[in-house]
């Protein structure tokens, strides 16, 4: 009986051990506790508000959909992964390794993903700064054509000839871009000669006046008609009608056509080639 008290209280005092120890841990550990589960509300929802001024910006702004998303899915991982490692810190829990972690693990990605990632990159800059837009036709990287898709990692282009164009956003968004549709219209250049005896005055009449009756050819600006070169028995005219982007090489061909029957019509010669032999 004796020996079954003295194992009741040495139980008892165990328990009370214990219950000392998980009573100095919570008077220890229970603001951290309370400051971080404060921390986290508050940070949820200084994220959340973030997040709906940042998507409100970017509407106004007439980002990309997809890019929207996009944008705001890794701004609030980013900050969640911010806000878990305070959070740590509150808690006491060394937040070195987490760094290095993720430094590590950044390092590591951005070898792995090099070409992907500037790809990546060039295509947000493009989306955000928005150079051109589905429609347009546009000139980069040697190749040209009427823009069909504009992703994150490429963009996409069909050519005159109907061939499909892939090009990189990383090598894109770092060349030269040339948009054939920002300014509304085109001159289309047309070279066109007559014989040097001519009436020059009349056949810019007759031109300019053909180049207005023709399909496509915008009004105004005005269709242009200059001396180009005066040589090799001939005077070489510049014919510049203006049209908009999307209707270019029709006019180009149109335009010669009726420059050319106007000019008959009128009597305007155009220039004889003539060789001439000299003999010894």
């Amino acid at each position: 009986m004796h020996i079954f008290l003295l194992q009741i209280d040495d139980l008892t005092k165990r328990s009370m051990t214990w219950i000392t120890a998980i009573k100095d841990w919570a008077v220890g550990y229970a603001p951290k506790i309370i400051g971080a589960i404060l921390f986290y509300l508050i940070g949820s929802w200084l994220i959340s508000k973030a997040t709906t001024v940042l998507r409100a910006v970017f509407t106004r702004r007439h980002y990309d959909a997809s890019l929207q998303t996009f944008l705001l899915s890794t701004i609030r991982v980013v900050l969640l992964v911010v806000l878990l490692i305070s959070i740590a810190g509150i808690l006491g829990v060394d937040t070195t390794a987490f760094g290095a972690l993720l430094v590590g693990a950044g390092v590591a990605i951005g070898s792995a993903l090099n070409g992907s990632l500037g790809n990546f990159a060039g295509g947000v800059m493009m989306l955000i700064f928005k150079p051109f837009k589905i429609g347009d036709i546009i000139e980069a990287q040697g190749q040209a054509g009427k823009v069909t898709e504009q992703g994150v990692f490429n963009t996409v282009l069909v050519s005159p000839e109907n061939k499909t164009i892939i090009l990189p956003n990383g090598p894109l968004s770092t060349g030269v871009i040339v948009n054939y549709n920002a300014t509304g219209y085109l001159r289309v250049d047309v070279t066109m000669a007559i014989a040097p005896d001519q009436d020059l005055a009349k056949a810019k009449e007759v031109a300019i006046a053909a180049m207005k009756q023709t399909q496509d050819v915008l009004q105004n600006p005005v269709p242009e008609v200059h001396v180009l070169k005066i040589a090799d028995g001939m005077v070489t005219l510049a014919v510049r009608p203006y049209t908009a982007p999307e209707t270019y090489w029709s006019v180009f061909f149109s335009v010669q056509e009726a420059v050319k029957a106007a000019f008959d019509s009128n009597g305007i010669a155009g220039p004889v080639p003539h060789r001439i032999i000299i003999q010894k």
